[in-house]
């Protein structure tokens, strides 16, 4: 009997953060995610969120400090966009908000890449990125010799 080993792919990601109220409301009224469910046990706090009813973020109050980039675990989130002007509506919201951003405005992948997207941090310092495949083609990149997305 051959056994049929499918295709892995990403499924939802778990972000620790400081202060559930904070987050949850970034990333759903900054963000658009949904939430799906929440639990609200003293020291058992988190918030499922998603899209469409999937689920692809989960909020866990449960860390004490601020986002380590220097730390082993999350580099950052990658989130996908349709096309450039969403990315750049985005944008627009972020700064309206006075989010921090890495770089300014859009930014290739690397230099001549068509991919590229905004550079940002969500309240708890978590590197987080919007991104289109193509669309980008023109604007800076802002790290010679390497993946925009590694060194922000």
């Amino acid at each position: 009997m051959t056994t049929v080993i499918s295709k892995l792919r990403t499924g939802h990601v778990g972000l620790n953060v400081t202060d559930l109220e904070r987050s949850l409301a970034f990333y759903r009224d900054v963000l658009g995610f949904q939430p799906l469910a929440e639990g609200k046990e003293e020291g058992r706090r988190f918030a499922l969120l998603g899209q469409d009813g999937e689920l692809v973020l989960t909020l866990w109050q449960q860390a004490d400090s601020s986002y380590a980039p220097a730390a082993a675990g999350l580099h950052h989130l990658a989130l996908s966009a349709g096309a450039i002007e969403e990315v750049r509506e985005y944008e627009a919201r972020l700064r309206e908000l006075g989010v921090e951003f890495a770089y300014d405005g859009v930014v290739a992948h690397g230099e001549g890449a068509a991919s590229g997207g905004i550079f940002f941090h969500d309240p708890d310092g978590i590197r987080l990125e919007i991104s289109v495949p193509t669309g980008a083609e023109g604007v800076p990149a802002p790290v010679a010799g390497a993946p925009t997305c590694g060194f922000f």
